[in-house]
């Protein structure tokens, strides 16, 4: 495999692709926030978007965008696109401190909808974990009403997130913009 140097150069290409289609998702998600601006915390939008990427989470490459994005722990809010190589997309909003608290009856009056559209709840305890195995997610249609409740009141940090198949690939952009805009309208 070392002599092929095919194999290096389509995931490269695959890379690229990647990170054109996550452009135009920031795209997607600046406009929409620049008409609902007034609906989030300034500092909120001060940020610009980010796109990163890596070689390394569990032995396989990805990239993220991060949009809006505060990191200033405790207090974080962050709606995180994700490209895991062989494994999925995802859209996630990680909140945690004075955002947490902001958001969380609203998240809580959003459980139906949440689980009607297919998202998970974290249930680790250890917030920077992103595969979507047993120990990390849940999702809503496993969890009971009260549980949810429970969980997102009594938690350091809350994270919801919805995995899209890569078999999905033409559609991802739609599906993470629509998803994203469900995320606004729920906290909101």
């Amino acid at each position: 495999m070392v002599t092929n140097a095919d194999i290096i150069l389509t995931k490269n290409a695959i890379i690229k692709k990647t990170i054109t289609l996550l452009e135009k998702v920031q795209h997607e998600q600046q406009d929409y926030l620049s008409k609902a601006s007034q609906l989030l915390p300034q500092e909120v939008l001060d940020y610009s978007p980010k796109i990163s990427k890596g070689e390394n989470y569990k032995g396989l490459p990805y990239l993220v965008l991060d949009h809006p994005r505060i990191f200033d722990k405790p207090n974080v809010f962050a709606i995180r696109t994700m490209f895991w190589w062989g494994n999925f997309f995802s859209v996630t909003l990680h909140l945690s401190g004075r955002y947490k608290l902001l958001f969380e009856k609203n998240i809580i009056n959003s459980y139906e909808a949440l689980k009607d559209s297919g998202f998970a709840v974290c249930v680790n305890k250890e917030e920077w974990e992103h595969h979507f195995e047993e120990n990390n997610y849940r999702t809503l249609s496993q969890i009971k009403q009260t549980e949810f409740k429970k969980s997102i009141l009594e938690a350091v940090f809350v994270k919801l997130a919805k995995k899209i198949s890569l078999q999905d690939w033409d559609k991802v952009p739609d599906i993470l913009i629509a998803d994203f805009r469900k995320i606004i309208e729920m906290i909101t």
